[in-house]
């Protein structure tokens, strides 16, 4: 009689399947069916990945499953010995039949050629065959000799790498995505029940099966169609969709599978040391991350006091941190539950320092002073004007609402823009000094600007925006006034 024995390994996630003797027919088939290759060089079955399948049909015929003894780096290095074996056995006949083919050349030393018609014509041609051949199986067994050579440094290579921290910590991630994938189904299921439970006329049923997500409700796609052939009752499709969802929650799989990724996600944290336990502030904020990466469906938390913090969910929380759709525990308990589900609050990242200088203040001055930069920028197109031919032109200041200024300053040739002022009250332009565009100012400040109506040797409509407050401009105004009329004054004069 066949005696089975069943072992699982963390670091590779399988099950490895002994038998003392060959397999019957029946059981053979079964066990190929389940997923199980088997591997000669091992003399063994092995599951590629661990299935609640695969697990009970071991624990049925070897009673229980062990722990692997051979470590992921032992079961490599063992391969790497039997490959590099190959590897010398191809080396050492390319090295025969590169000898080989030598001899065989000594029959055409000194270039000694065939001689047609000769009685040694035909066997100086099957010398040639032959040295040929041996020299296409030594190049042939060298590059054999290689590959296996290569295989043998990819095994140590691959094990080395899946025990490398980086590596683990990946592992860890794709784990947790495939727990909160696995949650995400439960929480589904419950929230379908709670829609269920408020659905209860057959008009509501349809319309439900007609209208809503057949993920929100749990429905097949298909059974509306049913419903509406007569072919199934509403009240049976409701049953059914009930049936469902509660499948996925009180399911023995899908709950076999979060255990599993649990002690798996238990075992990579120990290979890469304690969970340190947090002794930073505890933030509600914290809290919803710790229940978001475990899979809890749109996490809350709230301070109930000093020390008492609160969790809530639509849905019942993940089994392994409560049994309720609520959680309230003290800040010692909290950093002990992180700790116990090994999660690490991440270190705050420092903030990045932006490239661009700082953007100066927008700013909506009042009237008065919106006339007195308006009469500095009026003064100072006349005296711009000096020596020319044409004369400058005075521009007033409008006035407009919010509405109406948002609405005509998006584009490019619009009649609006906000543009920098510096401490002169000049616009800031970009200019070209050398080979690189510099600002002509230092920016104090931004105003709206009017460009209605435009015309040379008239300055910009500065904007004042009537439904906004209003805040005083950063510029001396009187002085930059009196230094523009006096400018004003003796281009006048001349």
């Amino acid at each position: 009689m066949t005696s089975f024995t069943a072992t699982y390994s963390p670091e590779d996630n399988k099950i490895r399947l002994y038998a003392s003797s060959r397999l019957d027919a029946e059981t053979y088939a079964r066990v190929k069916e389940a997923g199980f290759k088997w591997a000669p060089k091992q003399e063994l079955f092995v599951a590629p990945r661990w299935t609640p399948q695969r697990e009970d049909l071991a624990v049925e015929l070897a009673g229980e499953i062990e722990a692997e003894e051979m470590t992921l780096a032992e079961r490599a290095a063992l391969k790497a010995e039997r490959l590099e074996g190959l590897s010398h056995k191809r080396h050492a006949q390319a090295n025969a039949f590169a000898r080989r083919a030598d001899e065989l050349s000594q029959a055409f030393y000194m270039g000694q050629p065939i001689l047609v018609g000769h009685h040694s014509e035909r066997q100086a041609r099957r010398s040639q065959e032959r040295m040929h051949s041996a020299s296409t199986a030594a190049v042939k067994a060298e590059k054999a000799a290689n590959y296996w050579l290569g295989r043998a440094s990819g095994a140590e290579h691959f094990a080395n790498m899946k025990n490398e921290p980086r590596t683990r910590a990946n592992r860890i991630k794709t784990l947790l995505a495939e727990l909160r994938d696995l949650q995400r189904g439960i929480n589904r299921a419950h929230a379908a029940l709670a829609i269920w439970e408020e659905i209860t006329t057959d008009e509501q049923i349809r319309h439900a099966l007609g209208n809503m997500d057949s993920r929100m409700i749990w429905s097949n796609y298909d059974l509306y169609y049913k419903v509406d052939s007569g072919e199934v009752t509403p009240a049976d499709a409701r049953q059914l969709c009930i049936e469902g969802a509660m499948l996925a929650v009180d399911g023995p799989n899908r709950r076999r599978w979060i255990e599993h990724i649990l002690h798996r996600l238990a075992f990579e944290r120990s290979m890469l040391g304690d969970v340190p336990r947090y002794d930073g502030e505890l933030t509600p904020v914290i809290i919803q991350a710790f229940a978001r990466e475990h899979g809890t469906e749109s996490p809350k938390s709230t301070v109930i006091d000093a020390e008492r913090l609160l969790l809530e969910s639509p849905v019942p929380l993940p089994a392994h941190i409560a049994s309720d759709t609520s959680l309230e525990l003290s800040e010692d308990d909290w950093r002990d539950l992180m700790q116990a589900c090994g999660y690490t609050v991440p270190e705050k990242k420092a903030r990045r320092a932006s490239a661009k200088p700082d953007t100066a203040p927008l700013i909506n001055p009042s009237r008065e002073q919106a006339e007195q930069l308006q009469a500095i920028w009026n003064l100072r197109m006349v005296a711009a004007c000096k020596g020319k031919r044409s004369t400058a032109k005075p521009n007033e200041v409008y006035a407009t609402t919010q509405a109406t200024y948002s609405a005509n300053s998006k584009g490019d040739y619009d009649p609006f823009k906000t543009v920098e002022i510096a401490a002169d009250g000049r616009r800031v332009r970009m200019e070209w000094k050398g080979h690189e565009r510099v600002r002509s100012g230092e920016p104090v400040a931004r105003i709206r600007i009017s460009a209605i109506g435009g015309e040379l040797y008239k300055p910009d409509a500065v904007v004042i925006i009537t439904d906004k407050p209003t805040k005083p401009l950063p510029i001396d105004l009187d002085t930059l006034e009196t230094g523009a009329r006096q400018a004003a004054n003796e281009e006048a004069a001349a």
